[in-house]
């Protein structure tokens, strides 16, 4: 495999999106390694793949149960997932685990953050966004917000399709394209993400246009009710940040961040080459 370590794609069979997701990769070789009687079977060069009975969202401290090798090498995991929201918004969204507030409604535990991988989840969002481009769907990232719990890095990559009594085909064939893919960039700037709302556009627009790679991302809403202790948590489970980037003058300012690291300005990651920009096909899928 290469060098770059392994992450490990987690299909919930209850999940519509991860289900339609991985009919389209048939049945990959397997590796001969089982998680709780699953095969893990070979999806890339870089990606594994596991099926699991349970909903995602539930999965608390899977990476547990994983085989030694994997967790020594802190394998991230990849759930593909669907979108749910009060306003059912047809999107595609890319987001970190945790939960900051005091209440953990959708797994975990309150004001706790499981790591996430900042270089592997910039990669996602922008291979989403570029593939996809000629989607009407919107690719963002969201902000943290709930579980499950897990001590390895972890990432959902989701498709929101409102009304729909089914995910668009064009969006699980992006997935599908785009899922066994993933690099991780060194040229990355990682930071923690402060305020904006929810579906922080304004990170999703730094990534795409710059070399910063957000792990956590804190929204003025949870930013509203944390406190100095989980804001470091989130920074922390933000492994290699040097410092923070806030979405507006004003999220700086805020009590929880004194003394979390320094603050970054948008412009200190380069911007993006056109070259480095993902075109269809680019991904060899």
């Amino acid at each position: 495999m290469s060098s770059d370590p392994p992450y490990l794609v987690v299909v919930s069979e209850l999940d519509p999106v991860a289900r339609r997701v991985a009919e389209r990769w048939g049945v990959p070789e397997a590796t001969g390694d089982r998680v709780e009687g699953a095969p893990i079977r070979r999806l890339s060069e870089r990606a594994l793949l596991v099926k699991r009975v349970v909903r995602h969202v539930t999965d608390e401290y899977l990476d547990r149960r994983l085989p030694e090798p994997l967790q020594r090498a802190r394998t991230a995991l990849v759930f593909p997932s669907i979108h749910r929201s009060e306003r059912n918004v047809p999107c595609l969204t890319v987001h970190p685990l945790g939960n900051p507030g005091p209440t953990a409604e959708v797994g975990g535990r309150p004001r706790h953050f499981t790591p996430a991988d900042a270089r592997l989840m910039a990669d996602a969002l922008r291979r989403l966004a570029e593939l996809g481009r000629a989607l009407p769907t919107p690719v963002t990232y969201e902000a943290t917000h709930h579980g499950p719990e897990l001590d390895l890095p972890a990432m959902f990559v989701e498709i929101g399709y409102g009304e729909l009594e089914a995910p668009p085909e064009a969006a699980v064939r992006l997935l599908a394209e785009v899922l066994p893919n993933l690099e991780r960039s060194p040229a990355d700037r990682v930071a923690l993400g402060v305020g904006g709302g929810h579906y922080a556009p304004h990170f999703t627009d730094l990534v795409r246009r710059r070399r910063w790679a957000f792990g956590h991302i804190l929204s003025r809403h949870a930013l509203d009710v944390i406190d100095a202790p989980t804001a470091l948590r989130a920074y922390v489970a933000t492994p290699g940040a040097d410092g923070f980037v806030a979405a507006r003058a004003e999220d700086a300012g805020l009590p929880p961040l004194q003394g979390l690291g320094p603050r970054r300005r948008d412009g200190d990651a380069a911007l993006r080459a056109p070259e480095e920009r993902a075109t269809p096909g680019a991904s060899g899928t």
